[in-house]
């Protein structure tokens, strides 16, 4: 059946609604398609189907079924056939987008491990594509991994990366006979341009001190530079890691997950009132009305809820480290909000999947999608202005503002605690020797020492 010269969309989309078609997007795709196909082969005989002309160079001869994978479902397409020569629509040979082609890779894989086949038929059936062969998997999967460990692996040389975001995602894998809980480690910076990008991925057996600081360290060996800022959750280990791992940088801890944490603290009843009272602290005009506010707000709950007060007074430190930065840049420091809206997108592909079954398939769809997020960040907007970055960076901390003390025990305490299990576990993964670059260098403002001159 040849397809026609021109189609009339209005026409088209009433003749689906009036035959209440089970899918009008498939077949609107199907018609489109055919006319694609049917003018590009009219170009290549130099004449259209059935008409004579003396421009004439081939002729058809008939069709060949091919099914297409889309979005929309599986759709069968009449190719075209030449008498002489040969004809292929080069779109048909166009990839998925990468986030696609991880997600049919993934859910392949399981039916190729033995996941439960009930399963797996659902799932590919929410793709809406009918069959997967062994070569369409092994083909997809080669193609994906390298574009996905191309994007871990490049080099991190956007001269600086002011601010960082971290955060590990949850996922359950196969390992062994059993289904276990791994952890995808995530970092997102924002460079020397203003833009947003993801920085690295890495999926960790344990969320703890180790397996941030060789994910760190793994970022730092590929160019990660002039960090002075890291926003996270209060993650096990990991602000320990960012002292070994990022010297001279500070660590703002999310105040939306704090405040959860905060709430926990006192009766369901007094959670609006105590939610109310620190949210003042961030609505200051300046750094200076914010600590006296926050100062006011610990008084305020602690005639109340000491206990409460007592956690908030001990946080002060790590929910204030954003006032070191311009006022205008505040709202998108001060917590891992843009953090969570990524990992909201990752979840939604992630939770299709369910049971991961092995590591590398977690790498090939998160990296994936982390691929595609940043280059949608690339062509988008810049995240800070350049002004901003420029006036951030300039920001001298003076040495005696803060205390110190408690960041060089806990570093030293966390590198002391890795060496000892370097040494008492001998068959365990070795982590990277500490030096003294490794510890942050803290100096408490004490001018250098002048040598003696004589007159």
């Amino acid at each position: 059946m040849a397809a026609s010269e021109s189609v009339n969309p209005v026409d088209l989309l009433r003749e689906q609604l009036e035959g209440a078609s089970p899918d009008v997007l498939q077949a609107m795709i199907k018609t489109f398609a055919q006319a694609l196909m049917s003018a590009e082969a009219d170009a290549i005989c130099g004449a259209g189907y059935g008409q004579r002309s003396d421009e004439r160079v081939n002729s058809r001869n008939g069709y060949r079924t091919r099914e297409w994978d889309t979005r929309a479902g599986t759709i069968d397409l009449a190719i075209p056939k030449l008498r002489s020569g040969s004809y292929f629509p080069d779109w048909l040979l166009t990839h998925r987008r990468r986030a696609e082609q991880a997600l049919v890779s993934v859910v392949a894989t399981s039916y190729l491990l033995g996941v439960s086949t009930r399963r797996v038929e659902k799932l590919v059936e929410q793709l809406g594509i009918r069959q997967l062969s062994k070569s369409q998997v092994s083909e997809m999967a080669q193609h994906l991994d390298a574009q996905v460990e191309a994007f871990r692996n490049r080099p991190l040389d956007a001269a600086h990366y002011t601010f960082v975001w971290t955060d590990a995602l949850t996922m359950k894998v196969r390992e062994h006979g059993r289904t276990v809980n791994v952890h995808a480690l995530i970092a997102v910076g924002v460079n020397a341009d203003g833009q947003r990008e993801v920085l690295g991925l890495d999926v960790a057996s344990d969320e703890d001190g180790a397996g941030w600081l060789a994910f760190l360290r793994s970022l730092t060996a590929r160019g990660l530079t002039g960090v002075q800022l890291v926003i996270s959750d209060a993650h096990r280990g990991l602000v320990q890691a960012i002292g070994a791992a990022l010297p001279g940088a500070s660590w703002q801890r999310c105040r939306t997950h704090y405040l959860r944490n905060l709430l926990t603290k006192v009766p369901k009843s007094a959670q609006p009132w105590i939610a109310t009272l620190v949210r003042t602290i961030f609505d200051q005009p300046d750094a200076d009305a914010v600590k006296a506010q926050y100062t006011r707000v610990v008084t305020t709950i602690e005639a109340k809820f000491p206990a409460a007060a007592e956690h908030l007074d001990a946080a002060r430190e790590d929910l204030l480290a954003f006032t070191g930065f311009p006022r205008e840049i505040w709202r998108q420091i001060w917590s891992n909000n843009p953090q969570e809206r990524l990992n909201k997108e990752i979840r939604r592909r992630t939770d299709v999947v369910g049971i991961f079954p092995n590591r590398p398939a977690i790498i090939r769809l998160v990296g994936a999608v982390l691929a595609e997020q940043t280059d949608e960040w690339t062509e988008g907007r810049r995240y800070m202005g350049l002004e901003l970055l420029t006036k951030a960076r300039m920001i001298v901390v003076q040495p005696d503002q803060h205390d110190t003390s408690h960041l060089l025990d806990a570093t030293a305490q966390f590198l002391t605690e890795m060496l000892i299990i370097e040494i008492t576990s001998p068959d365990m993964h070795r982590l990277p020797n500490p030096d003294l670059h490794d510890v942050p260098q803290l100096h408490f403002g004490q001018p250098p020492q002048q040598p003696d001159v004589e007159p």
